[in-house]
């Protein structure tokens, strides 16, 4: 078998506005007693908004090489944690993109294992240029997230 027999990774899917990730704990995510350790839900949230972008069609390397180069930048993220994933869960990554208002865009996530919450996050992100100022987001990738946003009329 090459590698090309191989299927693509998934970036999960929408499911109405919200992107669903499906993440498998695995050992490196745990402490020594087997739950995941608290900064990985941290790694989780990054791969749930990464790709919630990836299936709307926005590239991360798309956005570095324009002729207005911008990137993103956590600048705020309170997280609740609400019961422990163990070795070999699978867990779901749920995001929204729920407001873009100038630099700023408002994201929403949480993590869940079947019915149970794990954690819940909110996020504040800030477009960026490589410089790292803070710039209004592109036209075309706030029409890319219109649709999925929580007023569609933000920008």
């Amino acid at each position: 078998m090459t590698d090309s027999a191989l299927p693509s990774p998934s970036a999960g899917a929408f499911i109405g506005r919200e992107h669903r990730l499906a993440v498998r704990v695995y050992y490196e995510d745990t402490d020594f007693t087997g739950l995941v350790y608290h900064a990985n839900y941290v790694r989780y949230f990054e791969r749930g908004r990464s790709d919630y972008l990836r299936v709307a069609g926005i590239s991360h390397t798309e956005l570095l090489e324009r002729l207005d180069p911008c990137a993103f930048v956590i600048t705020r993220m309170e997280i609740d944690f609400r019961n422990a994933a163990r070795i070999d869960d699978a867990l779901v990554v749920h995001t929204t993109y729920d407001t873009v208002k100038g630099p700023r865009l408002l994201i929403g996530q949480w993590i869940t294992r079947g019915e149970s919450l794990i954690a819940r996050a909110r996020v504040l992100a800030a477009c960026i240029t490589p410089l790292g100022r803070a710039r209004r987001a592109p036209a075309d990738l706030v029409e890319r997230l219109t649709p999925r946003l929580l007023n569609a009329s933000q920008s």
